[in-house]
Order: structure tokens, then C-alpha cells, then sequence
């Protein structure tokens, strides 16, 4: 499949928005924290996988969508996401010339600040207690990224096949 078809334009879209999905998924109060950022890593796939097409407006987007399900304050997700898309974009050159796990200390660190980030916005809102808690899932993101990026390797070889 060229990268250049519709379909393969569908694809991202799809598992963007399968993504957004999972972010959005309620979960038990206890388990909130547990979460990996699914929209954050497809994002920071995409981004780094078809740079030209994918970047800061889908990053956008999906923020506002975000924000939309959510009813967090208008644009809060669409700058962080926003955010993370541009920071995607810095570091492209340097990412694709890294092992998986070089990568996934990166993706923990990319996805760190953009907590962070949203951890400091919470602040700026209202009252809200900040505690190390907000690394975790940044944690896992990183710790799913060789198996996400291995995953999504294998089921494009398999459709550039068909």
C-alpha cells in the first residue's frame, strides 16, 4: 500500500481514533492512574512514522475532541496534545536512529513533560494537589512502546502485502 493512498489515510484515523477511545474509556477512580496515555503514544507514532502527514493540527484536533468528551476547559487537551506534536517533530531525526528501548526512554520523557505540563495547567485552573503519581502513565507508555511499535510494524507489512 502506498503511503500516499486513502486508505492508508483511513488507517491513521482509525487508530487515532480507536485510541481516543481507549482514553476516554471510564475507569474505576483507583485505576485512573494505571491508564497509558493511548491518544499521546498513537500521536507520538504517527508523528514519527509519517511526519508529513501527520503533526501539530491532528495533535490539535484530537485535543479539542478530547476536551470535548471530557468537559475539560476548552483547548487544555488541544495544547498538550498540540504540545507533544511539536516536540514529536524536534526530536524526528535523532528518533528513527535509536534502538526500542533508546526509544522508549525518549517516549518517557516526551510524554513526562507533556504531564507535566498538564499537571501545571491543573494547577493554573484550580485547586489541585500535585504528587509524582502523574509519571505513571508516562511509565507505561514507555514501557508499551517496543510491543505498540512492533505491533503496528507487522500489521503494515501485512497490509503492504495485500
Amino acid at each position: 500500500m502506498a503511503r500516499s493512498s486513502p486508505a492508508n489515510l483511513l488507517w491513521v484515523w482509525f487508530t487515532l481514533l480507536l485510541a481516543l477511545c481507549l482514553q476516554v474509556m471510564p475507569l474505576a477512580d483507583g485505576w485512573q492512574v494505571w491508564r497509558p496515555d493511548w491518544l499521546g503514544l498513537m500521536l507520538i507514532y504517527w508523528c514519527m512514522r509519517d511526519p508529513l502527514r501527520v503533526g501539530v493540527l491532528h495533535g490539535f484536533v484530537l485535543g479539542l475532541l478530547v476536551d470535548l468528551i471530557e468537559g475539560a476547559p476548552l483547548g487544555q487537551n488541544a495544547l498538550l496534545l498540540s504540545l507533544l506534536a511539536f516536540l514529536c517533530a524536534l526530536v524526528y531525526s535523532r528518533f528513527r536512529a535509536y534502538s526500542l528501548v533508546q526509544q522508549a526512554v525518549l517516549i518517557f520523557v516526551l510524554l513526562g513533560m507533556v504531564q507535566l505540563a498538564e499537571q501545571w495547567l491543573r494547577t493554573l485552573f484550580g485547586p489541585f494537589q500535585m504528587h509524582l503519581s502523574f509519571l505513571v502513565p508516562a511509565l507505561i507508555g514507555a514501557l508499551l512502546w517496543p510491543w505498540l511499535t512492533t505491533l503496528f510494524e507487522a500489521l503494515g507489512r501485512r497490509h503492504a502485502r495485500d
